[in-house]
Formats: C-alpha cells, sequence, structure tokens
C-alpha cells in the first residue's frame, strides 16, 4: 500500500436468517466489486452474517459464534486474498468459554494477523415505541481487553466496534500508537427513536476524526431487520472531521470506494496540533 490507498465500506443488509452462507455469499461479491475498483482494503458492518441477535433474550445463541479458521468465512478470505485485498471480517468469535464480539484482520495474503474484540459492551433497556427492541449485548458478549493496532506496508490502522465509537478515549489510545485509520463496524438501529437516533448518527463519527486527525471509516448495516430498522448511511470521514467524503444510503445495501490520501493525516495533526498541546499529566482522573 501507498500513501494513497483505496477503502472500500461494505455496507451490508438485513439478515432474515440463521444461515450464515448466504450473508458470505454476499461479501464475497462485493469484495469482488470493491477489486474492480482499485480497493486496497474492505471492511463490513458489525456482526453482518447473522441477524443482530442480541436485541432478543434466547438461550440458543452459540451458532451464532464460530472459531476462526472456519469453513464458513474460509471462502470470503479466499475471495479477498485472491483480489489482492486486505480484509476486516467481524464475527462473534467463540474462544473457550469465552464469546466476544469480534472483527478479524487478514492481510492481501489472507494471513490472521490479528483480531480485535469489542471493549465496550452496551445493554439498551426496550421501549414501547415500533421498533424498540432493546439490546442485551452484556448478556452474550465478554469485553475485549486491549486496543491494538494493526500495521500493513506501513499504515497503521485500530478498530472501534459500534458501541466503542462513543466514548472518545479508545480513539484517542490508537491515534497517540499511531493509527491513521480507525475502522468501526457497526450495527445502529432506530430503536424506535426515529429523530435522535438518525440527527446524531455522524455526530461521533466526525468528533472522532476531529479530535485525533484520523480517518474514520464507518461501516453500518441497512434496511428493515424483522422490525429493527438499520441506520444505514456508512461513511468515510477526512482527518479534520470537516468533510464527510463518502455516505451511503439508507435502506439498502452498499459498497462505498473511496481513495484517502494518507498524508492528509500528518497535515491535520499539524494544522490542529492535538499532540503538542495534550496535557496528559492533568488527566490521571480519567483512569
Amino acid at each position: 500500500m501507498g500513501r494513497k490507498i483505496k477503502v472500500a465500506a461494505a455496507q451490508t443488509g438485513p439478515v432474515l436468517g440463521e444461515d450464515m452462507r448466504p450473508g458470505i455469499e454476499v461479501a464475497c461479491r462485493m469484495v469482488k466489486d470493491a477489486a474492480s475498483q482499485g480497493s486496497d482494503i474492505i471492511c463490513f458492518s458489525e456482526l453482518f452474517l447473522t441477524p443482530f441477535f442480541p436485541n432478543q433474550l434466547r438461550p440458543d445463541y452459540e451458532h451464532f459464534f464460530v472459531q476462526l479458521p472456519n469453513p464458513i468465512t474460509d471462502p470470503l478470505v479466499e475471495t479477498a486474498h485472491r483480489h489482492n485485498m486486505a480484509l476486516i471480517l467481524p464475527f462473534g468469535e467463540k474462544a473457550g468459554q469465552y464469546y466476544y464480539n469480534s472483527a478479524a484482520v487478514f492481510d492481501r495474503a489472507g494471513r490472521h494477523v490479528g483480531t480485535y474484540r469489542k471493549t465496550h459492551i452496551p445493554a439498551i433497556l426496550p421501549s414501547g415505541a415500533k421498533g424498540g427492541t432493546g439490546s442485551y449485548e452484556k448478556f452474550y458478549f465478554t469485553p475485549g481487553d486491549a486496543l491494538p493496532i494493526f500495521e500493513m506496508e506501513g499504515i497503521r490502522f485500530g478498530i472501534q466496534i459500534c458501541y466503542d465509537r462513543k466514548f472518545p478515549e479508545g480513539s484517542r489510545a490508537l491515534a497517540v500508537q499511531g493509527a491513521e485509520i480507525i475502522f468501526m463496524p457497526i450495527c445502529a438501529a432506530t430503536y424506535g427513536e426515529n429523530v435522535l437516533r438518525g440527527d446524531t448518527w455522524e455526530l461521533p463519527l466526525r468528533c472522532r476524526a476531529y479530535e485525533s486527525g484520523v480517518f474514520v471509516v464507518a461501516v453500518n448495516r441497512a434496511g428493515n431487520e424483522n422490525g429493527r430498522r438499520h441506520i444505514g448511511k456508512s461513511m468515510i470521514v477526512n482527518p479534520i472531521g470537516a468533510a464527510v467524503m463518502a455516505v451511503a444510503g439508507v435502506d439498502d445495501p452498499q459498497l462505498l470506494v473511496q481513495e484517502i490520501d494518507l498524508d492528509e493525516v500528518v497535515a491535520a495533526q499539524r494544522s490542529l496540533p492535538w499532540w503538542r498541546d495534550r496535557r496528559p499529566d492533568l488527566y490521571k482522573h480519567l483512569v
């Protein structure tokens, strides 16, 4: 990868069944489409192969989780490899007795270079509004305990999954470690609150880009999943947070491909010198 790379945000649609294989077929087609547009790396949305099962309380959840490598997900990894693309693959991860909301990273050669495990696990109470199902993630997922940086061909990036984006500390920690891009696989829905959640959707995405001088690549799910209304609107934001470089629609699957110039990260961090003026000696109460 050079300093100019093409990133692909694969906004997927509702998952109405519980077999992951149809989602893999769709994802492979999106990889091929991204490759035809010259993409270097592609990221999918949070838990994109399954329904968003944490909006229900159900004891039969184990089939939503896999261990890698896995014959279900292997075709997607192989397709990305054949098309010389790096891949960020969000999935429900089973690791021994633990279950995580994760995103695995594969390089162009198809090598699994690491996995990020979602660190902030939400619980949202249901409401009486239409589509106001809650989110019971705390019943299913163990929180991750690290904020890793992934490096490929000189490009450094981090990952934040969905609710993580609401916490500036995590994104700042990645930027302090040298991340130039933060990929954000998301599965955000309205929870029946169509105005507030829609109006504030892009706010944390632009803030995370602006306050740390990094690119943000946010990848959401779209469409109506058995009453759960996803927001869609995947977007790519530049390092000063002022420009939404690409944005998807609300209702349908869509592939965003955008060339980004990583030298803009250097320029942003010089023009807005947070790093020079930060006072970590005064922030001890945060930890």
